[in-house]
Formats: structure tokens, C-alpha cells, sequence
């Protein structure tokens, strides 16, 4: 069956997924099994792998999860950086609709002359983890966070590098992300050996491995893996990039990027491993995907295909659709709202995207992605994309700088050196040349389909003139749905988040009230979360905050009850103790 040529086909397949694998008992009744479902996420990673077509470096563990599930080539990130990214993934929300677009919002005050703050969703917004909690899913994250905000303790019942869907008691269904960071930015740095640091996925929920403060394991509990990656050599000749200068430096940069993908899929290898040692292949929703697009200079942290796309692998239970491919466009919005309609529940009214599985998929797909990109550690830009299937349209807020901006963290990329080495020596070629621009147009039109580095601007050609008034009115739709003014400044932005106020809001303690043996807990801050704990003497009920939903009893006598509230963006309350 090919279904690359009948989408509706392979939409109503995957809308089935949820229902189609059942538990049946010997007894009459069957029940609907709750699917577990894991997320692999990797950093900083481009579509360089062989199931996209990039068979530079050998990925066995990707590939065969590719060959046995479906894959998504069209996959766009709603920055071109992980924390403003990973804030939609956690909320189902566009980072600039809640405060999260300005990649460090605690750190960079010096230059910023700001305090620190945190994105403020509206008061109904949970994190997808703590939704999941809810409806009575283990969730663990091992062991990225970095939101733009805060987790609250209602988010996970547990998240570290011991987190694991191992750990849950009674064999409750799961939610376990494992980040993988071989592939970050910072693997491309000096100097340079394979980034080793990821054996720590080997040992992924065993409590008793002793573990360096940095993360890395004792020297002497490091352990040799037999499914060791194949490295390639250094004197492989890699395909560049046009905007990169193709010489020896970027040509070693491109060895650590290939080799650092191959250590990543050895820890996709392990945990899969887990998963299948556990019995639990069969009845779990395994995607991998990346945080955004590729971490070579003019790649992350703009909004070019090569900043935003990462590939996405998605296997069902049973191999369902093995080896197709969906060519939807897909946001990174819509994995919170995809995530609920999976385990059979109604996306959120405020989530900003659209579920792509599950039973309540949307009956449209998706028309168009979009992309903001503003501040960047100390350096501010302000620009807007909206992308359709095979154009993609760019606005500058901040016409009169230029596109480069001097973010020290990058420049420690040999190949960002060279770049600017060469510049500054006027050895770059007109291609190369671009990103170093004094300023920029404020419209951009790019054919992605046959200008997929995005190199062509045909704003001002008259022959796409109804492309470009289409996309900048769909632009001109988006930031008036989420309420998103790029020209706003942030200091005006920390004043909204804050309701107008000089300093960060507080949740309000928990009150706890007792009716006929029922607990009551409440907090006067709207959209706050309550987590409570209760111990009896000295041991505690459960390692992890439960989530308040509603009133409970508590059968002993003697106990202590700990409770706390926390709205996202907010100042966490302090523990209030019951003591009984």
C-alpha cells in the first residue's frame, strides 16, 4: 500500500492507532490497554540521518525504529533554539503568545539591564506532563527541562537522570522523555573527543549508580557497550553547506557533528533496549525527534529551514504503518494537544495547535507553520515566519541591523571562527557572505522547494506577488490570534507577564480545610497548581508530589500532610504543613 499517495487513508489510520490495541482478557469483557508512550529527543539536530536521506553516518538504532514506524520529514520547531522551543512542546502554546521567545529570560540581566523572569501563560495552561498525571499516567523526565519557566513539583513524578518509567509502581501506564545531548551545539567545540558523556542511559533508573556532580559517571563504573557506533574517519570528505566555507576547519566540524549523531543513536539503542527487555515494545508509542534544526553557524537560532526543521520517527505497537512516510506540516504546538488525543482525551481549548494522531486528530491538516526568533543570550532581534508547504515568508522587525549577531557562545565554533575570520579578511564568497548583511529587507520570500537553503529572495519579484500578500496576511492572522506584538519591548513584556507590577507574582499558599473527614486544599491565585505529600511518622506516601484534583480522605489518624501551589511563571508558594 502506498500511502505517501493516500493521505486521508493514513489519517484515518493513525486516528485509529489509540483503539486498535486492545487487552483482550478470558473473560467476555474487553478492555482498552492505556499506551505508553516515550519520547527520545536529541538537540540540535538537522534532518542528518539516513531515514531522511543523509546516509553520511550509520544510525542502525534510528533506521530500524524508521523502518518499523512512520516518519515525518516535515516537522518545524517554533524557534530555532530549545528553551522557547520546548516551551510549546510542554504547553501547546507559540513561546511568543506566553512570554517565553527571549532565549535566556533568568540570566543575561547584565546586559539586558532586566531581572529575571519567567513566561506567563494564561491561568488555565498546564504543562502536558501534569495533564497526563492526571488522568493517572507516571511521568518522567530524564533530565532536560529548560521551559523559559519554572516546572512546577505538579509536572513530573520524577525528573533526573535516575527518572525512568522503571520506577512507577503497579505497572502504570507511562510518559518517559529521555534527552540525549551528544548532538548539542557544544559537541562541536574545542577540544574535542567523541562526547562520551551519555552512559548514563545505560544506567537510567538504577538508584544505586554513583554519579560525578557534573553528570558523568565514576571513571571505574564506566562500562563498554558492545553496540559500540562506527565512527567515521577523519579524512572523510563531507558535504557543506553553501553558507559555510568548505575547508579544513568546517570539514572537522562536520566529523564531530556526523560522529556525535552516532553516539546519540548508541543511547537510543540502550534505552530501546530497556524498553524491549521490559516487555513494553509492543504496547508503547515510541517518537524521536529533535529540539529544532541543526547546530552548525546560521543554522540554530534562526528561522531558515536549517534552524527550524528536525526530523520526527514516530513507531506504533504492532509496526502499524511500518516504513511510510507523512508529509504533513507539523509544529512543534501540536504535540501537547497530539499527546492528549493519543491516550483518548479532548485537546485543551486554549492548546494554540492541533492534533495530528490520535482520535481526536484534526480533520484539516495543518496549512502553515510559524517561527518567531527575538532575543538570544544578550543581543535582540524581532523577526516572524510563517512557512506553507513549499514557501516560507519572513518578516524583520529590526530592518536597519544585520542578521549576525555576535553571540559568544556560538563563536566558540571553529567553523564560526573561520567564518568570521575569513570575513574580516574579505575572503567570503557573495552566498557566504548574506548572513553578515549591515541590515536586511523587512520581507523575505524564499521557494523552499528549490532554494532549500533559503538563499533567493523573490520578495520583490513580481511573479510571486500573490505568494507573498497570502503569507504575510496568514502572518498578519497569527500574531493577532496569539496576541503576539513583535515590536514590543521586553521590559514592556516582563511589565504584562507581571500584571503591571515591579516584581515577579507569588502563588499563594495552599489553604487546607477539613468537611466530614475529606481534605480540602485551595490557593486564592487563579490557574495554580496544589501538590500535596502526606507521611506517616517518618515515611513518606510517595516519593514524588501527587496532584490535586479533588477532596480525599486519609484513613490513619496520625500523619502530616504537606501541600504547596505553584502557577507557572510565578513564584513557587512555601510548603504548608498539616499536622494530625
Amino acid at each position: 500500500m502506498n500511502l505517501k499517495s493516500s493521505p486521508i487513508l493514513i489519517i484515518l489510520l493513525f486516528s485509529l492507532t489509540f483503539f486498535m490495541y486492545c487487552e483482550s482478557s478470558k473473560k467476555e469483557t474487553k478492555q482498552i490497554a492505556p499506551l505508553n508512550i516515550l519520547w527520545l529527543v536529541t538537540e540540535d539536530m538537522g534532518a542528518y540521518i539516513p531515514p531522511f536521506g543523509d546516509n553520511t553516518v550509520a544510525t542502525p538504532n534510528l533506521t530500524r525504529l524508521a523502518n518499523e514506524g512512520v516518519i515525518f520529514p516535515n516537522l518545524y520547531s517554533t524557534s530555532g533554539v530549545c528553551a522557547p522551543s520546548r516551551a510549546a512542546i510542554a504547553t501547546g502554546m507559540y513561546p511568543s503568545s506566553i512570554g517565553a521567545n527571549h532565549m535566556r529570560t533568568t540570566s543575561n540581566t547584565k546586559e539586558t539591564g532586566l531581572p529575571k523572569y519567567e513566561a506567563v501563560p494564561p491561568a488555565q495552561v498546564k504543562m502536558i506532563s501534569e495533564l497526563l498525571r492526571q488522568k493517572g499516567y507516571y511521568c518522567t523526565n530524564n533530565y532536560k527541562e529548560d521551559y523559559q519557566f519554572k516546572a512546577p513539583v505538579t509536572a513530573w513524578n520524577e525528573s533526573s537522570k535516575y527518572a525512568h518509567w522503571r520506577n512507577r509502581p503497579n505497572n502504570q501506564p507511562f510518559f518517559s522523555i529521555f534527552n540525549f545531548t551528544e548532538t548539542h551545539e557544544s559537541g562541536l567545540f574545542e577540544p574535542y573527543g567523541f562526547r562520551q558523556i551519555e552512559t548514563r542511559h545505560y544506567k537510567s533508573g538504577d538508584r544505586n549508580y554513583k554519579w560525578k556532580l557534573n553528570g558523568l559517571p565514576d571513571s571505574k563504573n564506566r562500562i563498554l557497550e558492545e553496540n559500540n557506533p562506527v565512527h567515521i574517519p577523519k579524512d572523510t570528505k563531507f558535504k557543506v553547506p553553501p553558507y559555510l566555507v568548505d575547508n579544513e576547519v568546517t570539514q572537522r566540524d562536520m566529523w564531530k557533528l556526523y560522529n556525535n549523531i552516532a553516539e546519540m543513536d548508541k543511547q537510543v539503542g540502550a534505552v530501546l533496549k530497556q524498553l524491549e527487555n521490559d516487555g513494553l515494545l509492543e504496547n508503547t508509542i515510541i517518537m524521536f525527534y529533535g529540539d529544532h534544526g541543526g547546530p552548525l553557524p546560521r543554522e540554530k537560532r534562526l528561522i531558515y529551514d536549517s534552524g527550524l526543521n528536525t526530523p520526527m520517527i514516530v513507531r506504533f505497537p504492532k509496526k502499524i504503518n511500518a516504513g511510510t512516510k507523512f508529509n504533513q506540516l507539523i509544529s512543534f504546538v501540536d504535540f501537547a494537544p497530539t499527546l492528549l488525543s493519543l491516550i483518548g482525551e479532548k485537546p485543551k481549548e486554549y492548546m494554540q495547535g492541533q492534533a495530528f494522531l490520535g482520535a481526536y486528530q484534526s480533520k484539516k491538516p495543518r496549512k502553515f507553520i510559524h517561527a518567531a526568533a527575538d532575543r538570544f543570550d544578550g543581543f535582540t532581534d524581532a523577526i516572524r515566519a510563517v512557512r506553507s508547504q513549499n514557501f516560507k515568508y519572513i518578516r524583520n522587525y529590526k530592518p536597519e541591523q544585520g542578521y549576525y549577531l555576535p553571540v559568544a557562545y556560538r563563536e566558540k565554533i571553529p567553523a564560526m571562527q573561520e567564518l568570521l575570520k575569513l570575513k574580516n579578511e574579505g575572503k567570503l564568497n557573495e552566498i557566504q557572505k548574506q548572513w553578515f548583511r549591515e541590515n536586511k529587507p523587512k520581507e523575505e520570500l524564499f521557494d523552499c522547494k528549490n532554494d532549500p537553503f533559503e538563499l533567493n529572495n523573490l520578495a520583490d519579484n513580481p511573479k510571486y506577488k500573490a505568494k507573498l500578500v497570502e503569507l504575510s496576511s496568514e502572518m498578519d492572522r497569527w500574531l493577532a490570534n496569539i496576541d503576539d506584538n513583535p515590536s514590543l519591548a521586553e521590559a514592556d513584556l516582563v511589565k504584562k507577564l507581571w500584571n503591571g507590577n515591579d516584581t515577579k507574582p507569588t502563588t499563594a499558599s495552599p489553604k487546607i480545610s477539613i468537611k466530614n473527614g475529606e481534605i480540602f486544599l485551595s490557593s486564592s491565585t487563579i490557574g495554580a497548581s496544589i501538590a500535596y505529600k502526606i507521611a506517616y511518622g517518618k515515611e513518606v506516601d510517595s516519593k514524588s508530589w501527587q496532584v490535586y484534583k479533588q477532596p480525599f480522605k486519609i484513613e490513619k489518624e496520625e500523619f502530616i500532610l504537606k501541600t504547596k501551589a505553584h502557577r507557572i511563571g510565578y513564584e513557587p508558594s512555601k510548603i504548608i504543613d498539616l499536622k494530625n
